[in-house]
């Protein structure tokens, strides 16, 4: 296996007078929000780890977690428009002990470009001042690159199960009436589409569960501790039901990385953080169920991914409740109240 080696950045210039759209404001704050907790996160992983290649990753996603900081942080201030408080040093602790074995960093690293990687493909259509558009295809650039290099070490060190291999069709062909069915009559086998979904959406949720896993175990919040397992136990429950579809069609699924959490119960992060990430990575999975839907054409899978969506927005939303009430959760950038503007 060739060494992975740090990713160089390029030069970056900030050069125009246009305002900034609302597009470009909500995502350049979302860049910088999702950013600022990273580069906690990956700090206190970069305190325990053994694995020269994975601390050479675990280093490129902080260099470009701070990169992209540092450039939304310029936009911002051309701007005058306020630099979000994010996360720091108050919400890490670097002293704290392991609380994941080297393997899972390089899941975790998955799992987060993907979410990194949706915020900047979202974006790029909606954004059209030239700094930012550019800006953005940089951040999905680095993040493709550093992708390119969480796969190859997943690969090379054998902790990834690729995606289930299907034969080759013969011959085109068009379907029957029985396409839909799930429930009753003939059901059909599933297709390409519908098995790359249940991956990845098994691959998300395994991760997932890991950490919110380890959260439940050093959370000092009892609330907080508590929405924790409710949400292990509801990603658990989704885990075993992608997995049975899969293993309907005699196809291997990843399995879990529980046994990647280590016993500690000292939090290296804040309730804050913690709470922070977990609403993020839901608020992922129910992108990811709209994406496995849109391709889908079975009853059974489509009231699957419906009933996970249901129950995933439940989790959301009750994080979200928790993190308003301890005055936790920034205002997004937001339109004029015009109705308040008037009255005064």
């Amino acid at each position: 296996m060739k060494t992975i080696k740090p990713i160089k950045l390029n030069s970056y210039k900030i050069d125009t007078n246009e305002n900034l759209t609302s597009a470009e404001m909500g995502k350049l704050w979302a860049t910088y929000m999702g950013n600022s907790m990273g580069k906690s996160i990956l700090s206190y992983y970069l305190q325990h780890v053994e694995d020269n290649d994975i601390k050479t990753l675990l280093e490129n996603a902080l260099k470009l977690s701070e990169e992209f900081m540092k450039i939304t942080e310029g936009i911002f201030q051309k701007e005058n428009f306020p630099i979000p408080k994010g996360f720091s040093e108050e919400d890490v602790n670097l002293g704290a002990p392991r609380l994941f074995q080297d393997e899972f960093y390089v899941h975790y690293l998955k799992y987060a470009s993907k979410a990194g990687m949706s915020i900047y493909n979202v974006g790029i259509p909606l954004v059209y001042r030239k700094d930012v558009n550019e800006f953005f295809r940089y951040c999905m650039d680095c993040t493709m690159d550093l992708m390119d290099q969480i796969k190859e070490i997943l690969m090379n060190k054998g902790l990834i199960i690729k995606p289930p291999l299907i034969p080759i069709p013969d011959k085109v062909e068009f379907v029957h009436q029985d396409f839909l069915n799930g429930f009753f009559g003939h059901v059909r086998p599933l297709h390409a589409l519908e098995i790359a979904h249940f991956y990845d959406n098994i691959e998300n949720n395994v991760t997932s569960k890991a950490l919110i896993m380890a959260f439940a175990q050093v959370a000092k919040d009892e609330k907080i501790r508590k929405l924790f397992e409710k949400g292990r136990d509801l990603t658990t429950t989704n885990i075993q039901n992608y997995m049975q579809k899969l293993h309907d069609e005699n196809l291997p699924a990843p399995p879990f990385l529980d046994d990647l959490v280590t016993t500690s119960t000292f939090s290296p992060f804040s309730d804050k953080l913690m709470l922070f990430h977990k609403m993020d990575m839901f608020s992922m999975k129910i992108r990811a169920f709209g994406n496995s839907l849109a391709v889908n054409g079975r009853h059974d899978v489509g009231l699957a991914y419906t009933k996970s969506f249901t129950k995933i927005a439940a989790f959301v939303e009750s994080a979200a409740k928790i993190f308003i009430e301890k005055g936790w959760m920034e205002q997004p950038p937001h339109a004029p109240e015009r109705e308040k503007l008037a009255s005064n």
